[in-house]
């Protein structure tokens, strides 16, 4: 198991200011970062990358798209964008060393349609995420999509659909990921919703129920951490955890209240409660 902590926390733009959170990450037993991909150049991501190497730190990354750049869309054009800015992605993450694009990509964060999805959606989704792939594959970097719960999405919300999509994309290089929040919203239990995605999924966002400290609301860690171990899963794990420090993002994920004393308590307590758990836990 790697552990990795999302900076999110702190930015959603990293730049050379947050060099010393990169150290306070990892003097904490860190594996990695993972950085939000939202802007920047392949000049800008090779410097930070070059740095997380001189610090000994490995990376992923994440991204998520809007309505203009949809790959759902109707619109051929707005699908053409939604794969561009996936392919600028998998670039700049290949420019970090990164090995992992996670996210949900496959349609716009927070649009819906006011229905299910439809069948010419998901046959969409298949094409602009299979021609995406190869792109991967291309640059060496393994793509982790992400579904998310109802209010944030409508076009994959469940470990079933997400792994129905996997199997329809049908490349090597596309692959999904586990996300602990999402799944506490949406799915019956931790282990079926793991198991259901094995073994696809090649990535694991590790998030407290409302968001804040891993360990002090209501995810069955137990639970999750004996399924993970029961297929045999040695990937990232990362935290994920937002604040009100960014007005925008706070925004964007309904964070109204504070949900931690301090951000360094995320990654310091909440590190060493998973690490703890994943220690103790019995395949």
């Amino acid at each position: 198991m790697k552990l990795g902590m999302n900076m999110l926390l702190w930015a959603s733009h990293v730049t050379e200011a947050h060099y010393p959170i990169f150290e306070k990450i990892k003097k904490a037993g860190f594996d990695g970062v993972e950085l939000p991909l939202f802007e920047g150049d392949a000049a800008h991501f090779t410097a930070i990358g070059a740095e997380l190497a001189r610090q000994g730190l490995g990376c992923t990354t994440v991204t998520c798209l809007s309505t203009d750049a949809n790959p759902i869309s109707e619109d051929a054009k707005v699908r053409q964008a939604g794969l561009d800015r996936i392919k600028w992605a998998l670039d700049m993450t290949a420019c970090l060393k990164g090995d992992v694009l996670a996210g949900p990509y496959h349609s716009a964060l927070g649009h819906f349609s006011g229905n299910p999805p439809t069948t010419d959606e998901k046959h969409r989704a298949v094409e602009v995420l299979r021609a995406a792939a190869v792109h991967a594959q291309s640059v060496n970097v393994k793509m982790a999509i992400e579904y998310l719960n109802r209010f944030e999405c409508y076009f994959v919300t469940t470990a079933r659909q997400m792994a129905e999509l996997v199997d329809a994309v049908n490349h090597p290089w596309f692959r999904c990921m586990y996300d602990t929040f999402h799944a506490h919203i949406e799915e019956k239990g931790q282990a079926d919703a793991i198991a259901a995605l094995a073994p696809r999924f090649i990535h694991v966002h590790l998030s407290e129920n409302d968001r804040g400290v891993p360990g002090t609301g209501q995810v069955r860690w137990e639970e999750t951490f004996h399924a993970l171990k029961k297929i045999n899963y040695q990937g990232w794990m990362t935290i994920e955890a937002f604040g009100r420090a960014l007005p925008d993002l706070a925004a964007a994920t309904k964070v109204w209240r504070d949900l931690y004393a301090h951000a360094d308590d995320v990654y310091i307590e909440g590190g060493r409660f998973l690490r703890d758990g994943w220690a103790k836990a019995q395949a």
